[in-house]
């Protein structure tokens, strides 16, 4: 980092309030109660999947979502922070590295992904040939675009989440507590947000008390560390739109069923598979994010001081 660079982080740092971390902090919860808080201005007794509620939570979530980055405006506003890029750039809107932001992300997360992919192309009935048929068949993305559920998942989930929870979230949580604590700071909100699903599932009695429970312990385990990932990866890279395609794509791939791998005919292959996308994932992990491929420093790293070996 340029001593220019060096200069200006020590400048903003030397010149926030003292309670920089409770105003941050603060406005994050406040960010992540009007998102949940969205989903429930409508008055229904239909369940979330209904194509009715889906439509109604999409006009309230992208309203919030939309409106989020006044949180950011009015953090910035009050503690006094002047960063050097502008606000669009802190949220990772920018044109800088942005080809190798949308490949190398998603590339990364599906070599992760390699044993369920593997096992997914043995269990399914098409050819190579025929499922790129179906790909490139405008059909088969009218029927996607159709499906309020697909939409969801796919779409308006993660970009929503992703422009609230990382994009909104890291550059007001970076100054206070450093880039490497916001990795596992954020995810936190994220995780508790999706607490909410408790409240659905025990309103419509879909499972025992404590099954629910369990399995919310277990989302909000798995959130937070899909959380930390896409937390890191926004971080390193300064762009939205690495973590928005991994989420889309986690989102359809769903947690590994390793269950059925360790039943399939085939499990010797596919569990090794497994293994050797755990491990290119690790050997990937900082080289496939090093920001020298989407310029330098990252905009959400001009925030800190001390950015050490996350933002380098």
């Amino acid at each position: 980092m340029s001593s220019f660079h060096a200069d200006q982080l020590h400048a903003n740092v030397a010149s926030v309030p003292d309670g920089l971390c409770w105003v941050s902090v603060l406005c994050c919860l406040l960010l992540a109660c009007s998102y949940v808080g969205s989903l429930y201005v409508w008055k229904s007794d239909l369940p979330r999947d209904h194509p009715a509620v889906i439509k109604r939570r999409f006009t309230s979530v992208l309203i919030v979502s939309a409106l989020s980055p006044v949180f950011v405006w009015a953090w910035k506003d009050f503690t006094g922070i002047q960063p050097g890029p502008s606000l669009l750039a802190l949220m990772g809107i920018r044109l800088e590295g942005l080809i190798p932001a949308i490949i190398l992300p998603l590339l990364l997360t599906t070599v992760l992904f390699l044993g369920p992919l593997i096992q997914l192309a043995m269990d399914c009935p098409w050819g190579f040939i025929d499922g790129m048929k179906v790909v490139v068949d405008p059909c088969f993305w009218t029927l996607c675009l159709g499906d309020m559920r697909w939409l969801r998942n796919q779409v308006v989930a993660p970009l929503t989440e992703e422009l609230v929870f990382r994009a909104c979230m890291l550059p007001m949580l970076v100054p206070c507590a450093g880039p490497s604590t916001a990795i596992f700071t954020c995810p936190l909100f994220f995780g508790v947000a999706h607490f909410h699903h408790v409240i659905e599932l025990l309103r419509f009695r879909q499972g025992t008390v404590s099954g629910i429970f369990l399995s919310a312990v277990f989302q909000f385990s798995y959130t937070a560390v899909f959380g930390a990932y896409t937390a890191f990866i926004f971080i390193r890279t300064g762009h939205l739109v690495g973590p928005v395609l991994c989420h889309s794509f986690c989102n359809y791939m769903g947690f590994p069923a390793l269950s059925t791998a360790v039943d399939h005919p085939h499990r010797l292959t596919i569990l090794s598979f497994y293994v050797l996308g755990v491990v290119l994932f690790f050997l990937l992990f900082f080289p496939m994010t090093d920001p020298l491929f989407y310029g330098l420093p990252t905009p959400v790293c001009t925030l800190t001081s001390t950015s050490g070996s996350i933002c380098s």
